[in-house]
């Protein structure tokens, strides 16, 4: 369950603007009319373009080295088939293949390839040059109570999903 710092109070106006508020800034993070620009950036070079969810997806894999079906799905927080969609891609792409592993033969596991290391270093080189870009706007101290911020943001939506989910059954 949540704690819960200080109750928002609908009936507020000041409560509802507030919400208001982040609700626009988080639309704008994600459809906001520099998203297609920032996909350019980060997402597309010179031989390759992948799409966020698919760099998701082997951003997994290059972390975990080789990993099974199952725990991929669990990390990307999916269902084991949309996992599986997501790895064929990535394999029909160049980016990912099958390996064998010690043990059970009957799981799959699947590591990136060569090819799919090579674009996940120029994405997270892209990524971090364009996070760079933004934080320089901002002074030092700023810099790190928006990281912090944006990590408990994090972390308070899953929450509030689970809390929320758990009330619609």
């Amino acid at each position: 369950m949540r704690e819960v710092k200080k109750p928002i109070d609908p009936s507020v106006e000041s409560d509802r603007d507030l919400a208001t508020r982040i609700a626009f800034a988080w639309r704008e993070l994600r459809r906001g009319a520099a998203n297609n620009a920032v996909r350019e950036i980060i997402f597309e070079g010179d031989d390759y373009s992948i799409e966020p969810g698919q760099f998701d997806t082997l951003e997994q894999l290059v972390l975990h080295g080789s990993i099974s079906m199952g725990n991929l799905a669990d990390a990307l927080r999916v269902d084991p088939s949309t996992a599986t969609r997501a790895i064929q891609r990535l394999i029909k792409d160049g980016l990912a293949e099958k390996v064998s592993h010690d043990g059970d033969g009957r799981v799959v596991f699947v590591a990136p390839s060569e090819r799919g290391h090579m674009i996940h270093t120029h994405v997270i080189d892209q990524r971090r040059n364009l996070v760079f870009a933004i934080v320089e706007q901002f002074e030092p101290e700023e810099r790190e109570m928006i990281a912090a911020s944006l990590e408990r943001f994090s972390r308070a939506l899953d929450i509030a999903v689970a809390d929320l989910s758990q009330q619609k059954r």
